[in-house]
């Protein structure tokens, strides 16, 4: 007997998977061509989640935001883009039909978020300590993305969220968005960190020079 249920996990999926592995690799690369062996771990971690970020930002969320405007929408699409995200759809279905709020937040995305990723790199490389200020304001937009795309979803009762299998549940809707609230909350605990104890060190000199 044959069962007419969706296969879960398709080749699809795994060239998803694939890329992003792919895109982690490079970034991982990349923090060990352009940084010093003697590079702080943390500034290490951070060239890498940017690079990471910014590859997932051009690529995945650029082709969704082409698919996804001017009167297209993925469902509608084809193309190797196309079938990853509607495998996404599969997992959150506002992804398949242009949802307003969605395309909102992925042209913030794509447009500031991806270019202020390679821009926070660029002072990395350069040692720059101004990066922390532009850390801590990546990082908020990264968190208020990821609570407006769920939000209001959570409000309504969730009704475009399938969590009926692990694949979709853990791996794409919990582990591919989760993700990006830990470590923009570590990044900007971490830049806090050198932010606040440069103003305290900047603040006691010149209460020593007054003395």
């Amino acid at each position: 007997m044959t069962s007419n249920s969706p296969e879960i996990f398709t080749a699809t999926s795994a060239y998803s998977l694939a890329g992003v592995a792919a895109m982690a690799f490079v970034a991982t690369t990349g923090a060990k061509v352009l940084l010093p062996k003697n590079a702080r771990w943390q500034d290490s971690f951070t060239f890498i989640w940017l690079a990471f970020d910014a590859l997932i930002h051009f690529s995945f969320e650029g082709s969704f935001l082409y698919l996804s405007t001017f009167g297209r929408t993925v469902n509608s699409s084809v193309g190797p883009f196309a079938e990853l995200w509607k495998e996404y759809t599969r997992a959150d279905a506002r992804w398949g039909v242009s949802d307003p709020t969605v395309v909102s937040l992925e042209i913030l995305t794509v447009l500031g978020a991806a270019p202020m990723c390679c821009y926070i790199i660029r002072q990395i490389v350069k040692d720059d300590p101004a990066r922390h200020y532009w850390i801590i304001v990546l990082s908020t937009a990264e968190l208020y993305g990821g609570w407006m795309t769920f939000c209001p979803e959570w409000l309504t009762g969730s009704p475009s969220l399938d969590t009926s299998n692990p694949l979709y549940l853990w791996v794409y809707l919990v582990f591919m968005n989760v993700i990006w609230v830990a470590i923009p909350l570590w990044l900007m605990w971490d830049s806090y960190g050198h932010i606040a104890g440069s103003l305290r060190y900047a603040q006691a000199v010149i209460k020593a020079k007054k003395n």
